[in-house]
């Protein structure tokens, strides 16, 4: 099955990919209709690539001519009401608004038109009447392609005129070791990084009592190949990029299912790459570029191995490191510290760019010598010492009463002694210090 992949590109480049790749691309979604995440889960809005047809589906020619007619007179005749027949201009744009829904032409030759649309991942049939519970989709965000041979099911009316393309950078499907006990995450993605174009079904219902229409779809599943069977026992049905499969599956024409159609519902025989990846993608809500990173890979940041490999490395050279660092280092980070200018900026009258200019810097204030009077030059003739001692000395107040220090070991008065008995061993600490 496929439960999670990977579209972290926005709708735009998505669609320049599939031009590149001879994929008619005539109407698109907008970046902001789309969920941009390496961590797609199921309710989340994608990108489906298909035939620009009706609401209902692809019809055929004959359909279209038999329904068309009672539809034509009704519509022409609420026009022109007092007129006995209708006009050949109300005629003519009745027959557009029946064919054509959102810039589709009518089906005939090459005037196929294709669409990059946005939709929910979980497709809910068109009969249902109220908006079904998470756990209710989660049960149709992949359809098997051995459930598509008979002409029964849910899957019938889908199969035949809502024919899609999901796209994606990649999958993840999780490894069961243990007896199921421990899942490790895998990453699925073409070797040559291309999108991957899985074959799908989509439909569009109106609820009750809502003027809205929900578009959602589904990812069909088949045997997995060789290269992934260690992993999963399925794998999502993947046709070849601007391929005449993909021409087949879309083609609106083909109303009725059909060997041709179940003949390209077969595993994918490119060459894809598959690696173990982060286990934090398992939870619906984690979002990050190293998602499809593999976990042993030197880019990928969040594993601890080459956390302490880079250390290590710093340790045996750390001269090479350092020379890293400073090549790294933008240029304005180099020229801070001594030489930043953290002067602030003003607006000069006559600048010519109008473009404010730092403020000059104020300089330091230097003290000034005072020049010497007639009394100081006399004094220093004199050659006179205590004149140039008394001249010159500052002015004190009276000298403040000194106090009397009290000793911290001793009050003034004579201890009591007691007599020390010869021989006992005790002495007096001050003796002890006094030796």
């Amino acid at each position: 099955m496929c439960g999670r992949y990977a579209l972290g590109i926005r709708a735009a480049f998505v669609r320049r990919q599939l031009q590149q790749d001879n994929m008619q691309v005539d109407d698109w979604a907008e970046d902001d209709e789309t969920r941009e995440t390496y961590n797609f889960a199921p309710g989340y809005n994608g990108l489906v690539y298909r035939a620009n047809v009706p609401d209902i589906g692809a019809r055929a020619e004959e359909e279209d001519a038999d329904d068309q007619q009672p539809e034509i007179a009704s519509t022409d005749l609420q026009r022109n009401a007092g007129s006995t027949e209708p006009t050949i201009g109300d005629t003519e744009q009745a027959e557009v608004e029946s064919t054509v829904d959102k810039g589709t032409l009518p089906l005939n030759g090459d005037d196929t038109r294709y669409k990059l649309q946005a939709m929910r991942w979980g497709l809910i049939p068109f009969w249902t009447k109220r908006n079904p519970e998470y756990g209710s989709m989660m049960r149709t965000i992949n359809c098997r392609d051995d459930s598509l041979l008979e002409n029964r099911g849910m899957w019938t009316s889908m199969k035949k005129k809502k024919r899609c393309i999901v796209l994606a950078q990649g999958f993840y499907e999780w490894l069961k070791k243990n007896g199921g006990k421990e899942k490790i995450p895998h990453y699925v993605k073409r070797r040559d990084n291309k999108l991957m174009c899985f074959a799908g079904l989509w439909d569009c219902v109106q609820y009750e009592g809502s003027d809205e229409k929900v578009y959602t779809y589904t990812i069909i599943t088949t045997d997995s190949n060789k290269q992934l069977n260690f992993l999963h026992d399925r794998m999502p049905v993947m046709l070849e990029n601007g391929s005449e499969q993909i021409r087949t599956w879309l083609d609106p024409k083909l109303t009725e299912w059909s060997k041709e159609l179940q003949s390209l519902l077969k595993p994918f025989d490119g060459e894809l790459d598959c690696y173990a990846v982060n286990k934090d993608v398992g939870k619906v809500g984690n979002n990050t570029p190293d998602f499809i990173v593999p976990v042993a890979s030197t880019q990928n940041k969040g594993n601890i191995a080459n956390f302490f490999a880079n250390a290590d490395k710093t340790k045996k050279n750390p001269k090479d490191s350092s020379e890293m660092k400073s090549e790294a280092a933008p240029d304005h980070a180099r020229e801070q510290g001594s030489n930043k200018d953290d002067r602030k900026t003003v607006n000069p009258p006559r600048s010519e760019d109008n473009a404010p200019m730092p403020q000059p810097k104020a300089s330091p204030k230097q003290s000034t010598k005072r020049s010497l009077d007639e009394a100081d030059e006399k004094i220093l003739s004199s050659g006179s010492k205590a004149a140039s001692q008394e001249d010159f000395k500052p002015a004190r107040g009276p000298s403040p009463v000194k106090k009397k220090l009290r000793s911290s070991t001793s009050n003034g008065t004579i201890p009591k002694s007691s007599p020390s008995k010869a021989g006992d061993g005790n002495q007096r600490i001050t003796s002890f210090f006094n030796k």
